[in-house]
């Protein structure tokens, strides 16, 4: 038999961590959602809803959520239990087994504790993200790819989808900016904390005199407006530019000029779409765009009519940075709103922003 401190230490545990289970359960409202999910397999079944494509999207989307955080609080929840048999039955070579299985539980836990964070009117929404290089030339454009497949690498640990409507290349290296849409249950709930500035420190792989260089990049977050959600849109307020979808360097994607780029005149609002071969299609994808921004726009400034809104030239205060990326003199990546810290800056860059996300809710909650 395992030692009886170990085994006692371990059955606290275990015990505490069943217990969160059964609280998570309560706070989650779990039989609710429950009930929620039968209710749609009920409409799944029926062979018409598939008529309507946006809305079976959003029914599966739905439906993928609730089985995601019921299922996880169930492996929760029966985990426990079985750690808590294996326990009395267990001899010292199982102990790295049962360690290695409570760390697990213990990981869902923490996922489901931050869900739990997660009530505001539009956290169950898709996230809209956008990235913009600022100051830093080449450098910024290389900081802003960086980032681009920093958020892409977090989406698909998280199985979220990723669509890229937009990119525009740099002309060295980089992108000076890029439009995702990241799709999935809580994806704006968990990204909405990444507005802001992100600045990088490290030695330019782009200059010869090796010295240390600051780029900016600016982030930027909105959820995805559902359909239902009417906004009206002037026509006579709008500028449809079309060009041509451009690759890395400059180069032509198409010879068509397919990539429609839509300007809300009134308030300075740019949205652009270049990922289909349809211009029909990418009119559409720019135009949904436009309508999340000043939706966004209007919840902002507190107004009900597009009319009321006027877009603000704001300039960026680059030294407003939310979060800083150091390679060099030392590695480290700082939250400066949480002041909270990872020290492995390769981790984080791959995706891994879970401390910071976490951080950031529960400064929101303790507001």
């Amino acid at each position: 038999m395992l030692k009886y401190y170990m085994l006692d230490e371990l059955k606290s545990q275990i015990l505490q961590l069943k217990n969160k289970a059964a609280d998570l359960g309560n706070i989650l409202s779990i039989t609710v959602k429950k009930e929620r999910l039968s209710v749609i397999e009920k409409e799944i079944a029926v062979p018409n809803l598939w008529q309507d494509q946006a809305k079976a999207k959003k029914v599966m989307q739905e439906k993928k959520g609730l089985e995601r955080e019921i299922n996880s609080l169930t492996e929760l929840t029966s985990g426990a239990a079985d750690l808590l048999t294996l326990l009395e039955m267990a001899k010292d070579e199982d102990e790295k087994e049962i360690q290695n299985e409570f760390e697990t539980l213990s990981k869902k836990a923490q996922e489901l504790e931050l869900a739990a964070l997660l009530g505001g009117e539009y956290d169950k929404s898709s996230a809209i993200l956008s990235i913009n290089a600022g100051a830093g030339g080449t450098d910024s454009q290389d900081w802003a790819q960086i980032l681009l497949r920093m958020y892409t690498r977090w989406a698909e640990s998280k199985e979220y989808k990723v669509e890229v409507p937009d990119i525009s290349y740099g002309e060295e290296a980089g992108v000076k900016g890029v439009t995702l849409i990241i799709s999935g249950p809580y994806a704006y709930g968990y990204l909405k904390n990444e507005n802001g500035i992100h600045r990088l420190v490290r030695i330019s792989p782009f200059s010869s005199e090796g010295k240390r260089h600051t780029s900016f990049v600016a982030v930027e977050v909105i959820p995805e407006i559902e359909e239902e959600i009417k906004i009206n849109i002037n026509p006579n307020d709008l500028r449809v530019d079309t060009y041509r979808a451009s690759g890395p360097g400059g180069q032509n994607v198409n010879k068509v000029s397919s990539a429609i780029r839509i300007t809300h005149i009134p308030t300075g609002i740019v949205t652009q779409s270049q990922t289909d071969r349809s211009q029909h299609v990418n009119r559409d994808s720019a135009m949904k765009l436009l309508k999340a921004k000043l939706y966004e726009m209007m919840q902002q400034q507190h107004k009900d009519k597009i009319e009321d809104l006027r877009g603000e030239k704001k300039k960026i205060e680059w030294g407003s940075q939310i979060r800083s990326y150091v390679f060099q003199p030392y590695t480290m990546v700082k939250d400066h709103r949480t002041n909270t810290e990872v020290g492995d800056v390769q981790r984080v860059i791959d995706g891994y922003l879970d401390p910071f996300i976490e951080a950031a809710l529960k400064k929101e909650v303790r507001k």
